[in-house]
């Protein structure tokens, strides 16, 4: 059975180190997916044994996409980690990897292009809101990565903002300011 959804989903994401052991998962059953489909999102055995399968073919092959499980499954390796995106047979491979080329590229802004096992574990939190920010229940969010990143860019120290008064005179003072500019806009006739 073919569905004609205009949504581009993704079955998982999936960062391992060297060995094979998970950085970070996250696993989704897309909301129009068939009750019938083999997915693994609430099946934590299958999905360790997935992921162990996944990284024996995959490691050091030098490859960037396979088809494994009747999955569509596109990959990048770096030093120690491997970023998988993981889709179903009928996904779009291109927008796959689209997908992966987003989420890294905003990785490597909000990691300062040091996309490793010690980073990412320091960093866990700006690299899950990435994800998230990327993909949403297994629906793509967004695969542009300086928008991912600014998404999940730190907020603001104290000494950046900027400080609003809003005492008393502070308000008494904001509103003699926008009357003075609506007078003088005025007089010059807008």
């Amino acid at each position: 059975m073919t569905t004609d959804v205009s949504l581009y989903t993704v079955d998982s994401v999936i960062i391992l180190d060297s060995t094979g052991n998970r950085v970070l998962v996250k696993y989704s059953n897309p909301p129009h997916a068939s009750e019938d489909s083999d997915s693994l999102a609430q099946r934590p055995k299958q999905q360790v044994q997935f992921e162990k399968s996944l990284f024996q073919k995959t490691h050091k092959v030098n490859g960037d996409i396979v088809l494994f499980e009747n999955k569509t499954v596109v990959y990048k390796e770096f030093s120690d980690v491997v970023i998988y995106i993981v889709g179903g047979l009928n996904e779009n491979e291109c927008f796959l990897f689209n997908v992966l080329k987003g989420l890294v590229g905003a990785l490597e802004i909000v990691l300062k292009y040091s996309i490793d096992k010690k980073t990412i574990q320091e960093n866990y939190d700006m690299v899950s809101l990435a994800v998230d920010e990327t993909i949403d229940d297994g629906i793509v969010l967004e695969t542009d990565p300086s928008v991912i990143a600014a998404r999940v860019s730190k907020a603001p120290t104290e000494e950046n903002s900027i400080k609003i008064d809003l005492s008393e005179e502070g308000l008494f003072n904001a509103f003699k300011f926008a009357r003075s500019r609506v007078a003088d806009r005025l007089q010059q006739g807008f």
